[in-house]
């Protein structure tokens, strides 16, 4: 059973189509207490961190978090709530989960692409349960002037390349994050999802 969190800022319909869409078992919740009866967790997001990260602190939902993470279950961060997995971001600076080691970073205003990145990009991925029998060169998509970066290499999964290099994926024992949104990238997406709900 896959708890997916709702914390007013999640993709939750996206998330619960795809998972529906899989014949998974998910529940949705606003509720730290109900973390205990899932198994795995996905923990969505769009938005801006220090509301977010308001959001999850008021509802008591940020420890529940870190327990659940640290508690060794699969976890997944989707898009912003992949980057509040990390200790800081620069996105009104904000101090967020510190689950993952590392910060958020606004792309470089001059390096000459619009911000934010809207749209379809590849990930050039190391092997990895999550990513495995995904064909060469898929895409995924992206929506996000933000991005982390890893405080170490070795949690890197993924990378892309929108003006500069960026960190698109990262794992860390049971917890595994993304940028771009697999609920929206059609069949590879739904392959990590599927290969998530099998973990």
């Amino acid at each position: 059973m896959i708890g997916v969190i709702d914390y007013d800022a999640g993709n939750l319909t996206s998330v619960s189509t795809a998972l529906r869409y899989l014949g998974c078992d998910f529940f949705v919740t606003p509720r730290p207490e109900e973390l205990s009866r899932a198994d795995k967790v996905i923990f969505p997001g769009v938005g801006e961190a220090v509301q977010a990260m308001g959001n999850l602190r008021k509802s008591g939902m940020d420890g529940a978090l870190k327990e659940f993470a640290a508690g060794g279950k699969p976890f997944l961060g989707i898009c912003l709530g992949s980057q509040i997995l990390f200790d800081h971001s620069e996105e009104r600076d904000v101090a967020c989960l510190g689950i993952l080691p590392g910060r958020v970073v606004r792309f470089p205003s001059d390096m000459g692409m619009k911000i934010p990145q809207i749209g379809w990009n590849t990930v050039d991925f190391r092997e990895d349960p999550l990513v495995a029998g995904l064909p060469d060169e898929a895409s995924f998509y992206f929506v996000h002037s933000y991005y982390v970066q890893p405080a170490t290499e070795d949690i890197v999964l993924g990378r892309s390349e929108y003006g500069i290099p960026f960190t698109a994926a990262v794992r860390r024992d049971n917890v595994w994050a993304t940028q771009f949104h697999p609920e929206k990238s059609g069949k590879p997406g739904l392959a990590i999802l599927r290969n998530f709900i099998g973990l």
